[in-house]
């Protein structure tokens, strides 16, 4: 049996959840055989209207068709935008709920996808300075220590004005940061915007658009990197490609959709 090394909080995307993205991950898994990752549900539940209204209403993109009694199912997010596409409604409550899983468990890094790699860094600089968000602290302490690395793959940076406060002027977490060239759902420039505060960072670009890209080489990267982020790994379009475009591709069939938070 393989001895776990690391573990590694993942944090999914806009109208996914832990089983849906633990599904998409599932190459990326499988090459990391020596890494636990655990997988958080965002507790924003998501409607229909959340889903299928306008494009100026939704954040990310859509991952399921319509919501379902499935419990596996159920389209969730870590926030939803209000009209003034200024405030990230409920946000507070997907930080409390982090709060509450750091309890009696300790994760070495975080990786996230779109909303989700938006949330992680928000976490990871919150672990930095908790003390910002008071309610996160569990008897006047952090709940958990800061993290020794962050994944984010189609990243933002949120702008509602609750989170300025944790990017000023930056956060210090080492931060890999994975950008699609092709992403109309995230693009390059608000990931960019991301990259800007992250002060001890490295950018990675696929030639794909808006998923985790899991062809061999960026496996294996990404496996590395999780396993020693410090080590000076070979980019992965310097690798050898091998497998499918990626393990998180949306399906055509299902809406794309992006919103300015």
């Amino acid at each position: 049996m393989t001895a776990i090394t690391k573990r590694v909080l993942v944090l999914h995307g806009y109208s996914q959840n832990a089983a849906i993205f633990s599904k998409r991950l599932g190459a990326l898994r499988k090459e990391c055989k020596d890494i636990e990752f655990v997988f958080a549900d965002g507790p924003i539940i998501l409607t229909p209207a959340d889903l299928f209204g306008p494009p100026s209403s939704l954040d990310s993109q859509s991952e399921v068709s319509a919501v379902v009694d499935d419990p596996s199912l159920t389209p969730r997010g870590w926030w939803k935008a209000d009209k003034s596409k200024q405030t990230a409604v409920g946000i507070q409550e997907s930080i409390l709920s982090i709060r509450d899983l750091f309890i009696g468990q300790r994760f070495d890094g975080v990786l996230g996808f779109s909303q989700g790699a938006a949330f992680a860094a928000v976490i990871a600089s919150l672990l930095e300075r908790p003390h910002l968000y008071p309610p996160f602290l569990v008897d006047g302490e952090s709940p958990h220590p800061p993290f020794k690395f962050c994944v984010a793959v189609s990243g933002f940076k949120p702008l509602d004005l609750f989170c300025e406060p944790f990017f000023t002027p930056s956060y210090m977490t080492p931060t890999l940061h994975v950008i699609g060239r092709t992403d109309v759902v995230v693009v390059e420039e608000r990931s960019r915007q991301l990259v800007g505060v992250s002060a001890n960072k490295r950018v990675e670009e696929h030639d794909g658009g808006h998923f985790v890209p899991s062809k061999g080489n960026w496996r294996k990267f990404l496996a590395a990197y999780m396993r020693d982020h410090n080590a000076p790994h070979p980019s992965p379009s310097a690798l050898p490609e091998s497998g499918p475009s990626s393990g998180t591709a949306t399906p055509t069939s299902y809406r794309e959709a992006a919103m300015k938070l």
